[in-house]
């Protein structure tokens, strides 16, 4: 054994700390958090529910599944904000000519109100569950319009200060979902069982449309755009390598720790409503209003869940299951905000105030939202929300192809490009998406049982499936021209080097 000295052990002890600092890691910490509110909205926390109550723990590893492609997705979006100091929407706009970048526009916008609507909705049943039902839809759907308000307020105040509100809400929802997970007392062994074994024993078709729901709900288009903005908000030296690579890494370790807390607190709903609401019938309820009194399956969502904690645990798991909800909502809601703003910006140069930008934003989502509110029965939404994750399932290629894109070009991020085994699994990962996506509008749209809507969608699957193919397309011919280009480029920069040196130091001529 070769002895350590004293010097070298002290040598060893700076190496390691230099690679990794709490200190760096906290300045670092806040946009990963403020990314993962996405993955605890409403429609989230529904899509788990509906899970547990359908397959019981069967599905966690799908979830699990799901989470980790996002953190791969989120890790590439953080990338390219730190590489090149421009937001995803940004690039697109430098990189795509005018119409496809419009339509790619309205796509992404579809997909934020689609977002915001599930979001708004489920802060009105919050306030409609805390008011033992004297707050209507409709006015809950009002009163988050005040958030709009307070979010401007917040953000007028700095960054920091709005990233530790949503740390608060992110707690909130820990402490009310653990609450109800620890009232309900899951079995542990099933519960591990179905987050590491990928099996799903028993299923059918229902269990197979909940999983393709759970990837939808989970990887949302919108939060890549949103992430590429947020790192903006730390300076970085994009001219030192070592501070880019620094960058990168801590931004990565925070976005862990934060999907790791958002996929726990998701945990704890499936689990929740699997070991309480699994295989129980209508029968067994005694709510008779909401539930017809047959020996039919229940069939649960953000509503009729609250209630049902509350026959079976007590008034005190209903409220507290609101209060969950609420911070859920608030939350998302003021980060689909965020998503608005960057994503309009970007793709069409906008140069608005910050008011003016948040109030069309917002007014773009709260405007169908307070219509389906005032005409639609609270009862009854589930059928909307299903809709809504079929929505922002069809747009998530249009974040992922660009994402793929540019953070594959050599010019857009130089020696930070993607690798091989990064490139391939993407392809694949959007060749998975474009299917599951095919597979969850075959099963909408046959469940409507109406000619017309089966030519109007056979329509637009070709339109989309067109423009999908023009944005691959497009991947390769740019993959394409910057391996043709590159070394022209370096032969170029290299002339030019040498011209200024001779123009400083004329002996170098030679």
């Amino acid at each position: 054994h070769l002895p350590v000295f004293p010097h070298t052990r002290n040598h060893l002890m700076m190496l390691g700390m230099s690679w990794f600092s709490l200190r760096k890691l906290w300045a670092f910490t806040g946009p990963g958090f403020l990314m993962s509110i996405a993955y605890l909205d409403p429609g989230n926390i529904e899509s788990d529910l509906q899970s547990g109550a359908k397959a019981e723990f069967k599905l966690l590893w799908v979830l699990l599944g799901a989470t980790v492609i996002g953190l791969l997705l989120q890790r590439l979006a953080a990338r390219l904000g730190v590489v090149t100091g421009m937001h995803l929407a940004e690039v697109c706009n430098h990189h795509y000519p005018n119409v496809p970048r419009i339509i790619l526009w309205l796509m992404v916008e579809l997909a934020i109100i689609g977002s915001d609507m599930q979001e708004v909705i489920g802060c009105a049943i919050a306030f409609n569950l805390l008011s033992s039902g004297r707050i209507p839809l409709w006015g809950g759907v009002l009163i988050t319009i005040i958030d709009t308000f307070f979010f401007l307020f917040l953000d007028k105040y700095g960054l920091r200060k709005l990233e530790a509100f949503f740390g608060l809400l992110i707690t909130i929802m820990a402490i009310t979902f653990g609450y109800e997970y620890v009232a309900v007392g899951p079995n542990q062994a099933n519960l591990l069982k179905g987050m590491f074994v990928p099996y799903c024993e028993g299923c059918g078709p229902v269990q197979l449309a909940q999983a393709v729901g759970i990837v939808g709900a989970v990887i949302m288009p919108h939060n890549i755009y949103l992430h590429s903005a947020l790192v903006k908000s730390r300076e970085v030296d994009r001219s030192s390598r070592n501070e880019v690579k620094e960058a990168n890494k801590y931004f990565f370790i925070e976005a862990c720790l934060a999907l790791f807390v958002s996929f726990l607190i998701n945990v704890f709903v499936v689990a929740v409503f699997a070991e309480a609401f699994y295989g129980r019938t209508n029968s067994e309820v005694v709510s008779a209003s909401l539930f017809p009194q047959n020996n039919d399956t229940l069939e649960v969502d953000i509503y009729k869940g609250g209630v049902l904690l509350g026959c079976f645990f007590g008034p005190a798991a209903l409220y507290i299951w609101a209060v969950g909800i609420l911070a859920a909502g608030q939350s998302s809601t003021m980060t689909g905000t965020y998503s608005g703003q960057f994503v309009m910006e970007g793709f069409l140069n906008l140069r608005w105030s910050r008011f003016a930008r948040v109030l069309l934003t917002r007014s773009l989502a709260i405007t169908p939202t307070l219509l389906v509110a005032i005409f639609q029965d609270i009862q009854h939404l589930t059928g909307m929300n299903d809709f809504l994750n079929v929505l922002q399932s069809l747009q998530l290629p249009f974040a992922l192809i660009p994402i793929l894109t540019f953070t594959s070009l050599p010019s857009v991020m130089n020696e930070f490009v993607n690798g091989l085994v990064t490139k391939v699994g993407g392809g694949l990962l959007i060749l998975m998406v474009c299917c599951i996506n095919l597979y969850f509008v075959v099963i909408y749209v046959t469940a409507l049982h109406s000619v017309w809507l089966y030519v109007v969608a056979a329509l637009l699957c070709v339109s989309y499936l067109t423009f999908v193919g023009y944005l691959v397309g497009r991947r390769f011919h740019q993959s394409i021209v910057t391996l043709a280009v590159t070394p022209n480029l370096r032969i170029s920069e290299f002339i030019c080097d040498t011209s200024i040196l001779i123009e400083q130091q004329p002996e170098f001529e030679s």
